[in-house]
């Protein structure tokens, strides 16, 4: 399916080998479109530097999608930073001429802690890459498709736990469901333009930071890793956990022209978990 061709995405969050970000950069790739795949880059120290996509690792990920057909560039992106937002934008349309499609897939879901000991700093650290990066890349991305004049995409991919809590995730969970509200309030502004804003919730999915969660649940718990993704199962109707193509699959669907009546919306992939 070639449903997106011709048509130019930025996705952030996207430069680590076993990511959501790059299954979403894939999928969208394989319909059609060009792709700016965007990480730190740089160790920060809030974040810790084994949990970042690298420059290095970024670059390999891009040559990865080049060998697969897709036409890719690289760009380094820290969210929080207004400044390298407009950057990465303008990297887009210097290199592909136009910006269609903005994933806003950067997240901070491996702060896992207890609320009566979680730090202030902590907690502000990951509110920034999940919903104050959410919001500059949208401010800046929706500027230039407005400008552009033929529309846009934004997606966010929040996550079930945008719309339930989640034990020794507060500040996650505040982040995603902020995310939400950010997603409607978008859509309201945006629509007039012909820009839809919508968002993706997935349940789990067992990325490379997915795994440090099931270590984390499983301690947590006194079970094993294997214990856990088998209870995690038992709880999801349709049987299995998440995968990252999952979740690819609905960026890809709400992008595409089919979904140009769809905008405001938080769309569950969640194998019927969350059913709200």
């Amino acid at each position: 399916m070639q449903r997106l061709s011709g048509k130019v995405a930025l996705v952030t969050g996207a430069g680590r080998h076993r990511g959501l970000g790059l299954a979403i950069a894939e999928r969208l790739g394989r319909e059609g479109a060009k792709v700016v795949v965007t990480d730190i880059g740089v160790p920060a120290t809030d974040l810790g530097s084994d949990r970042i996509g690298t420059i290095a690792e970024m670059n390999t990920v891009v040559e990865a999608l080049r060998a697969a057909g897709v036409d890719a560039v690289a760009c380094a992106l820290d969210v929080r930073d207004e400044v390298q937002v407009q950057r990465a934008i303008e990297t887009a349309v210097e290199r592909f001429g136009a910006l269609d499609i903005l994933v806003n897939n950067a997240g901070v879901g491996f702060l896992m802690e207890p609320l009566v000991e979680m730090s202030r700093e902590r907690w502000q650290t990951v509110l920034d890459v999940n919903l104050l990066g959410a919001f500059l890349c949208t401010k800046h991305a929706a500027r230039r498709m407005i400008a552009q004049g033929t529309g846009g995409r934004v997606i966010n991919i929040a996550s079930v736990a945008a719309k339930s809590g989640s034990i020794h995730l507060a500040a996650y969970a505040a982040s995603k469901h902020g995310m939400i509200g950010l997603t409607r309030s978008a859509a309201l502004e945006l629509g007039a333009h012909r820009i839809t804003v919508n968002a993706v919730c997935p349940n789990h999915v067992t990325t490379g930071l997915g795994a440090l969660q099931n270590d984390y649940r499983a301690k947590q718990r006194g079970q094993s890793v294997e214990e856990y993704l088998a209870e995690m199962r038992g709880r999801i109707p349709l049987g299995r956990v998440g995968l990252a193509a999952d979740t690819a699959k609905a960026v890809a669907f709400l992008a595409s022209d089919e979904a140009q009546y769809i905008t405001g919306e938080a769309m569950n992939v969640s194998g019927g978990q969350e059913v709200h």
